[in-house]
């Protein structure tokens, strides 16, 4: 099974095997633990964000916030056994990044964020219902289209963030135009997909009999791409609110 999310992979269930008994991965389970991360990422979050409303500089816990949710991301890819600290860990470190973030946005687009919140759940639950009526089909060649997708915005991106270092960039792919907008709307939608490819690992997962740490794994997996998928809302948002 292929996934352009690295931290859910097919080898994780290889290396394990199938359980018996309450000690196997459930949706239901991991719906559950989903939602204690986003309780835990919505806490956090408050703390940066009223930082700002308070005119204090949240870059340094912005910064410590997602260098810290990197490691614990790639923690838990490497050990899925940690999940059930490392989850956690990960929401909380997240937050602290995107409270940060969401009150700048905010400060300069009122509304925007309650908007990008909205469109993000908007695209969860109705990819989530075309995934279970059988519309989007988790198939080999959708999974490879998506992840070729996905590594090709990685690369734009790191090569943006390297030039950077030397005072250049794609300017481009930031920029309020026609070229900008249409590159946000792009990479909104391959997010949005990646969503697809996270249900398909969860629900494998469950048939399985994967162990019941999987949960926090899987619940993981689709916090990630909820993220990527909430910040590319802000930026394509703000982009048209700049054409304005």
């Amino acid at each position: 099974m292929r996934t352009a999310n690295p931290v859910l992979n097919e080898r994780t269930f290889t290396r394990m095997g199938a359980m018996a008994g309450s000690d196997v991965m459930t949706i239901q389970g991991t719906v559950t633990k989903t939602a204690i991360m986003l309780f835990l990422v919505v806490i956090s979050a408050s703390y940066t964000w009223n930082m700002v409303g308070m005119e204090r500089s949240p870059a340094g816990w912005m910064m410590g916030g997602a260098f810290g949710a990197f490691i614990m991301a790639i923690a838990t890819m490497f050990k899925p056994t940690w999940g059930g600290f490392t989850a956690p860990a990960y929401a909380i470190l997240e937050g602290l990044f995107l409270g940060g973030i969401s009150a700048m946005f905010e400060a300069q687009y009122p509304g925007l964020v309650f908007n990008a919140i909205c469109l993000t759940f908007g695209v969860l639950f109705s990819l989530l219902f075309a995934y279970q009526t059988g519309f989007i089909k988790a198939t080999e060649n959708f999974k490879l289209m998506i992840f070729a997708a996905t590594g090709s915005i990685a690369l734009i991106y790191l090569v943006n963030m390297v030039m950077s270092f030397f005072g250049s960039g794609i300017p481009l792919i930031h920029s309020s135009g026609i070229f900008g907008i249409g590159f946000s709307l792009v990479v909104v939608g391959i997010a949005a997909l990646n969503l697809v490819l996270d249900f398909d690992f969860i629900e494998n997962g469950a048939e399985k009999g994967a162990p019941k740490y999987m949960e926090w794994v899987g619940a993981l997996g689709l916090m990630v791409t909820l993220v990527w998928l909430y910040i590319e809302l802000l930026r394509l948002l703000a982009k048209l609110q700049d054409r304005r």
